[in-house]
């Protein structure tokens, strides 16, 4: 095998020119389908952050009513939904999937907050002592809500960046009092969250998926909730999966869960069913990569013929080769060389010639790709994958389209070939 590598790697270097035109066609083909699976791959991993955010695997199931979240600032409690019971806590915590599990109640609107006479105008949450661990915040000024604080009821709050941008001129807001329904709460941190996530916005559709953190965020105990709101008001669940695959099963099974606690006829004679439910940004995620993906496949198509030219130009120039070599493959078995010795002969010459050509693509392929990244400012992700198939591929291209001159050289008479001029 070595020796046959040798002799391959001494023809295509005594025939330079020639073997590089040989090898064009492969090389354009395998830098064309990396570049293209780079993209793909790229413009998935982007799809998939904007929706999601990157790093972040929290799944959130709150109650919706028809096709949208049921708002509790302006529809009041619902009926028939009863406060998420211990039991239920208990199940979502031990699901597999699950990593944490937080469960807050929240108002995407607030009309009776106020910094003096400055109004809130984002969202409240009502967190017990694990969200801000799910949801992935860490404390930058301050500190966080105590256990006795939890018990005791007490009146304290933690603002995120953006509602204290919103309210007040200082950076350092501790201690200060914000007004929450007549009643004083005490700033007592400040909170940040540890991936931060700028959602891209292409539709209106993205905004009011977006919109509950654009006014900031204000978070009191959840047992001081029912001081401002009621005590009774059902919670939402956030649930941090062990990873992005896993959050589709998560979101259903939490679902589940709390909603086989609701009563039948939950909302009362109210036409649309309310019900929890997950966002399935991931869903949404993999069906915009599907469309992204198959537009791409015709592109991949269409490289592949470039492949294709390839191999009958390999075909093409492995028969000139056996004609040219004709005495010198008639000397071989006149000497005793078997049918199988000349057959890998060719076959490995075939092969080493496209394999070069399919390592010189890949490396061209890679700089096309970033080219690609920076022109169009598309986001590109090279996969090893991809890289190992080209080169397999490659190898199989050469072998396939070098069977038929290495079968013809094989099967030559030694005595004609002597003969030949």
């Amino acid at each position: 095998m070595l020796e046959n590598i040798r002799l391959s790697l001494q023809g295509i270097l005594s025939h330079k020119v020639r073997s590089i035109l040989t090898m064009l066609g492969i090389i354009i083909g395998i830098a064309a389908i990396i570049a293209i699976v780079s993209t793909i791959k790229g413009t998935n991993e982007q799809i998939k952050n904007n929706l999601i955010g990157a790093g972040n695997n929290t799944v959130d199931i709150q109650l919706y009513q028809g096709e949208g979240p049921y708002d509790f600032s302006y529809q009041g409690v619902p009926e028939g939904v009863p406060v998420v019971s211990d039991s239920t806590r208990a199940e979502i915590a031990a699901l597999d999937e699950v990593e944490s599990v937080s469960f807050y109640r929240t108002r995407s609107y607030c009309e009776n907050v106020y910094y003096r006479n400055t109004p809130f105008n984002g969202a409240m949450f009502g967190i017990d002592n694990a969200y801000f661990d799910t949801a992935g915040y860490q404390i930058q000024q301050g500190r966080g809500f105590t256990e006795k604080e939890y018990a005791d009821n007490r009146k304290v709050v933690i603002l995120d960046n953006t509602a204290v941008k919103s309210l007040f001129s200082s950076d350092n807001p501790i201690g200060e009092t914000i007004d929450i329904g007549g009643e004083p709460f005490t700033i007592v941190g400040i909170a940040v969250e540890s991936n931060t996530f700028e959602p891209v916005i292409n539709s209106e559709e993205d905004y009011w998926t977006y919109m509950g953190s654009s006014g900031g965020k204000m978070f009191i105990p959840s047992q001081s909730w029912p001081i401002v709101y009621r005590f009774d008001e059902p919670e939402n669940c956030l649930a941090k999966a062990v990873d992005t695959d896993s959050m589709p099963s998560v979101g259903k099974k939490a679902a589940d869960l709390m909603n086989a606690a609701l009563q039948t006829g939950a909302g009362g004679e109210s036409e649309m069913q309310i019900q929890y439910q997950s966002e399935d940004l991931l869903g949404q995620a993999k069906s915009l990569q599907d469309l992204s993906s198959s537009t791409n496949t015709m592109l991949i198509a269409i490289a592949s013929i470039s492949l294709l030219v390839g191999g009958i130009g390999v075909m093409n120039i492995m028969l000139v080769s056996v004609t040219e070599r004709t005495r010198e493959i008639g000397l071989k078995k006149a000497i005793g060389a078997k049918k199988r010795r000349i057959l890998a002969q060719f076959l490995t010459e075939a092969s080493v010639l496209t394999s070069i050509g399919g390592i010189i693509g890949i490396g061209i392929g890679i700089v096309l790709a970033q080219v690609i990244s920076r022109i169009a400012s598309v986001p590109v992700a090279i996969s090893s994958l991809s890289i190992v198939v080209s080169v397999v591929f490659s190898m199989a291209v050469g072998i396939v389209f070098g069977l038929i001159p290495s079968i013809k050289a094989a099967n030559l008479n030694p005595i004609d070939a002597l003969r030949y001029e």
